[in-house]
């Protein structure tokens, strides 16, 4: 009768267990404390490769962890997607310098951490990695309308589309367009006017060898002979006769 008892509350006891083992176990363990490394962040949220791989090329990604990892200073990103550069014309990226990409990445990188509540504060130009905002080259203006942050190039307009990552030091944005800075990307100024060719002379407007030249009426006038010679020459002979009989 005893064994009987005993052996349903052992039963009962090894199942408790056996479940609250087996609850603890499937708890997610928590992640391991590392260095902040922003094209990891990146890679976790998806549709980034094309701004990480220009992070990599430009080595912007490893001077970015340094500045996060071995000081205090915050960092803002803005993130387009992959998206975003699809949407530029084709051969953009292409026809940039290496210093050029550089500049591209480090226009999406702002010197501080900024918060979303922030942004209603701050102040224009922003400054960024880029540098260059007070000339124009790199000006970043951001605005917000509600809870809607705009910002401007220049030669860009977008908004933040998403809260990528945020940790009290850095804050990584989605944005829907690339931003084209005017160092980068200047507009084409229009081709200089092309002198319009002068109208060939036609053969009737040149001068003609043929023309006969004017004549001035005086000239003419004093070139002419007497109007009526032989009366002239008739009183000239009647004069000598009379004075060869008068002598």
């Amino acid at each position: 009768m005893m064994k009987q008892l005993v052996s349903p509350v052992l039963l009962l006891i090894l199942f408790l267990h056996c479940t609250r083992t087996s609850g603890q176990s499937s708890a997610p363990a928590p992640a391991p404390a590392g260095p902040t490394n922003v094209t990891a962040i990146l890679e976790k949220a998806g549709q980034y490769t094309t701004f990480i791989r220009l992070l990599k090329s430009t080595q912007m990604d490893d001077r970015i962890n340094i500045q996060l990892n071995n000081s205090n200073q915050g960092l803002t990103i803005f993130a387009p997607t992959d998206n975003a550069f699809s949407n530029l014309k084709a051969g953009t990226l292409n026809s940039f310098t290496d210093q050029q990409k550089a500049q591209l990445v480090q226009f999406h990188v702002v010197s501080s951490f900024l918060s979303t509540s922030q942004f209603q504060t701050v102040s224009n130009p922003v400054s960024t990695q880029a540098g260059g905002s007070n000339s124009g080259d790199f000006s970043l203006n951001i605005t917000t309308s509600g809870n809607q942050v705009n910002m401007t190039s220049g030669l860009t307009n977008t908004s933040v589309a998403n809260t990528v990552y945020t940790d009290g030091q850095l804050a990584v944005y989605q944005i829907d367009q690339v931003l084209l800075p005017m160092g980068v990307v200047r507009p084409s100024a229009p081709p200089p006017e092309t002198p319009k060719p002068k109208k060939a002379a036609s053969p009737s407007d040149a001068p003609s060898d043929s023309t006969p030249a004017s004549v001035d009426s005086s000239d003419a006038t004093r070139l002419c002979f007497p109007r009526n010679p032989p009366i002239t020459l008739s009183f000239a002979v009647a004069v000598a006769a009379a004075l060869s009989l008068w002598l």
